[in-house]
């Protein structure tokens, strides 16, 4: 693999020196504050630049910078103004800190620092809100992605950001500490993680709040997972959270915002008569990175074998007489059968055979072309079309591949499996958004076969049709895109902005009703919540609902015919108000003490961030990844 980019120099200081990271979970949504003490050990004047991973469903809300004991906090601006403003600071001496999404996918975010003076150093704080995803035993998931792996860009398609990423084949030479604070409804039975952890704390004797921190001394060489298990999962909520005092009532942040969680109960009727039909078509990722171990360590096992082992899981478990096909690509791609063959003991052990034989041998990660095939193969009557995706997702041209996929999702649904850490959040959780399938992360052997399953089980599930909302007697907007699958247990989330005089009223309570048609039969689930907003809320759940809002109208923005320049204005106006991060903004703050200008370029220092290690050694280039 080749990567591009200012590398930091083998032996120059690296700036970033610690990461502290505070975690509070209130149910199922986490806020995470990460503060990164950088310092310039060098003798001249530095611009740091760290490109690191973020959660793909995250809201980004805050950005400061203290030096000395002055706080600068960042406004979001409109992108270009917001690079322009930094670079103009720079220039003259002042220090500027600049934080941009990149443009091409949504979990990758550059940070640059400016204008650090020798000796000076700087706390950059940030803060994100993001929801806690399901697993197949219930438990929700919390991962700080550390791990960011390069992205693969075919020829022809752009950079940016994304194709701008360096990696570290050493070392990380800066540590993380990791506190988290839990707070649940319901008591917490337990916390596990891959890391090494403190004792669970318990604050209260009911057990419903506690405290966790990672053992001293850890590298942030892997990502950090919590698994969180509380009494009672699946109880169906809703949360009010009061709009912000000085915001003007009928704006997004000025009213109040509801957040319904419920998980869809199927009758057992329609469960147990899961479907035998269907045309199975799996995708594996046969390219170079694949060769990567899940994580950092020795004796790990590699991402290709993991995803074999994977795939053998699901193809002895499929129903006799469906049809399946099984495509591996790179740079290039071929499929085990012309077309997809009916199953039987025969060409499941023909397959099987070939499955094992698989290896990580075909170059660039070009998950497109395969997609475009298959998309254009007949689908075989009364046998719905499933994916089954296997990757590391290190692709670079990551909303190319979801208007694609989006673009044909009405006959083909995504089941995503991402291999290994580092695995580009936005791609998985994106295949599966857009077609109605649903996302896995396999990072490790512990937890593979019941999530294998799960999705195995959901691709079984008849599918949910004519879904549709009733919110009694309240006046709302609502701010995440329509639900367009459901799954048996799997948990479902809507936002809304809620309006009118009905929520001050004392006592008041509100309904909603979702319906929707499964089989031959019609089902409905209710949630009845208080109108009173809850406590010690912040605006988390707001900040949640302005990025649900804002990534649906960039996902409107990629639509042929679509009015893109009106998309635009409209989410850089949804992120100011919000303070939201999205791919037309930025964060920009500006130390404007007593700067000189600069003379002559500033050095550059690239901050690594982790990587797996590559079974072959990486080799430099100035014109872009390839593998």
């Amino acid at each position: 693999m080749v990567n591009c980019g200012l590398l930091t120099s083998q032996n120059a200081p690296v700036p970033l020196k610690h990461i502290e990271v505070d975690l509070q979970v209130q149910g199922h949504v986490a806020t995470v504050t990460s503060t990164l003490q950088y310092i310039n050990e060098e003798a001249h004047l530095l611009e740091a630049v760290f490109v690191f991973p973020m959660p793909s469903g995250a809201a980004l809300c805050h950005f400061s910078a203290k030096i000395a004991d002055q706080e600068i906090v960042a406004e979001v601006q409109e992108k270009q103004e917001a690079r322009e403003q930094y670079d103009d600071a720079v220039s003259s001496g002042q220090q500027a800190f600049l934080l941009e999404e990149s443009e091409e996918s949504v979990d990758v975010f550059k940070m640059s620092v400016g204008s650090l003076p020798p000796g000076q150093s700087a706390a950059i704080t940030f803060i994100y809100i993001t929801e806690l995803s399901v697993q197949a035993d219930h438990s929700l998931q919390f991962c700080l992605p550390a791990v960011l792996n390069p992205r693969y860009t075919p020829a022809g398609s752009g950079g940016g950001i994304v194709s701008e990423i360096t990696s570290s084949s050493s070392g990380i030479p800066y540590s993380l500490s990791f506190t988290a604070h839990v707070s649940s409804p319901n008591p917490i039975t337990k916390v596990e993680s891959k890391c090494p952890l403190e004792p669970l704390m318990f604050l209260n004797t009911d057990h419903t709040k506690a405290k966790v921190s990672l053992c001293a001394g850890h590298m942030f060489d892997r990502d950090v997972e919590l698994y969180l298990y509380y009494q009672n999962p699946h109880q169906l909520t809703a949360i009010v959270e009061a709009g912000s005092p000085s915001a003007q009532p009928g704006t997004l942040l000025g009213d109040p915002v509801v957040m319904v969680s419920f998980y869809p109960e199927f009758p057992e009727s329609v469960m147990s008569s899961m479907s035998s039909c269907g045309e199975f078509v799996f995708v594996m990722d046969r390219s170079g990175s694949m060769r990567c171990r899940m994580y950092h360590g020795r004796g790990v096992q590699e991402r290709i074998e993991c995803a074999r082992d994977t795939l053998l899981l699901l193809l002895k478990s499929l129903p006799m007489d469906c049809y399946f096909n099984i495509y591996g690509f790179g740079s290039h791609y071929e499929s085990f059968f012309p077309k997809s063959v009916q199953y039987s003991q025969d060409t499941m052990e023909q397959a099987v055979k070939k499955v094992k034989e698989m290896q990580a041998d075909m170059g660039g990660t070009e998950i497109l072309r395969p997609l475009k095939n298959i998309y254009k193969q007949p689908c075989i009557p009364n046998h719905p079309r499933q994916l089954f995706i296997f990757t590391d997702g290190e692709v670079g041209n990551t909303k190319d591949v979801l208007h694609c996929v989006r673009s044909n999702a009405n006959f083909h649904r995504c089941f995503s499996f991402g291999i290994g850490e580092g695995a580009s959040s936005a791609l998985i959780t994106g295949l599966a958004e857009n077609s109605s399938g649903h996302a896995q992360f396999i990072t490790g052997n512990e937890r593979m076969q019941a999530k294998v399953m799960q999705s195995l089980r959901y691709a079984l599930q008849p599918a949910v049709i004519d879904i549709t909302e009733d919110w009694t007697g309240l006046s709302f907007t609502r701010l995440s895109p329509p639900i367009n699958s459901l799954f048996h247990g799997q948990r479902a989330l809507i936002y809304a902005q809620l309006k009118g005089e009905e929520c001050q009223k004392p006592g008041a309570k509100g309904k909603i009703s979702v319906q929707y048609c499964l089989g031959d039969q019609e089902v409905s689930n209710i949630v009845h919540f208080s109108l009173k907003p809850a406590e010690n809320s912040g605006l988390a759940i707001h900040r949640l609902g302005a990025r649900s809002l804002i990534r649906s109208l960039e996902r409107d923005k990629q639509d042929d015919g679509a009015d893109k320049e009106a998309l635009k204005a409209r989410v850089v106006e949804l992120s100011k108000q919000s303070g939201v991060s999205s791919s037309h903004t930025a964060f920009i703050a500006v130390h404007k003490g007593s700067g000189q200008a600069v003379k002559g370029p500033l050095v550059k220092r690239r901050i690594p961030t982790p990587r797996i290690q590559q079974q072959q050694t990486a080799q430099m280039s100035l014109h872009g990844l390839c593998k």
